[in-house]
């Protein structure tokens, strides 16, 4: 198993990765509210599934993926989408192949580890380098949930609030079919 910090745990910019409680102030100070619950750490769908059983929302599964130039995206879609990186490679216009990204950059980049991926880790993108892509079918369920930069918790939020979010961080979400 991998280390939970792959480097420093500094991020691209040289500073620490914000909190859970940093988001958490971040979408208070944007009048966003949510609800987050607390449970043992979750790495994967199957996990999460177990923890959550029938709680009202859209599951997630949260992808970090890279092109072979370099150019990141987090991709957002329902938890039992299949995502077919070949054909969203060529309807993103990557440069090559996608791949998942390594540790080391989802923390510099995104400032979280595996596991705990999603939308809400633009908050430490401050160089707006990573793109995010919603899946459109995500975005139709109330609430949408997601872990808040840490996988033992789960914040639910409605989509509307979602795409709020992301567009104070500088991070407008392409929302698409994937």
């Amino acid at each position: 198993m991998t280390s939970p910090l792959p480097h420093d745990g500094r991020l691209a910019d040289g500073s620490q990765p914000a909190t859970p409680d940093d988001l958490f102030a971040r979408l208070t100070a944007l009048g966003i509210a949510c609800t987050t619950v607390r449970h043992h750490p979750v790495f994967t769908v199957d996990e999460a599934r177990a923890v959550h059983g029938t709680s009202p929302g859209g599951r997630s599964k949260n992808l970090f993926v890279r092109d072979k130039k370099g150019t990141m995206w987090l991709l957002s879609a329902p938890a039992d989408q299949p995502v077919d990186l070949k054909r969203l490679a060529e309807r993103l216009g990557a440069r090559g192949r996608l791949s998942f990204g390594s540790d080391e950059r989802l923390m510099k980049y995104l400032g979280v580890i595996p596991g705990a991926v999603s939308p809400f880790a633009v908050i430490n993108d401050t160089q707006r380098l990573v793109r995010v892509v919603l899946d459109r079918r995500l975005l139709e369920t109330e609430p949408v949930n997601f872990h808040p930069l840490n996988n033992a918790m789960t914040t639910s939020i409605s989509a509307v609030d979602v795409r709020r979010f992301l567009e104070a961080e500088g991070h407008e979400a392409l929302v698409m079919d994937l």
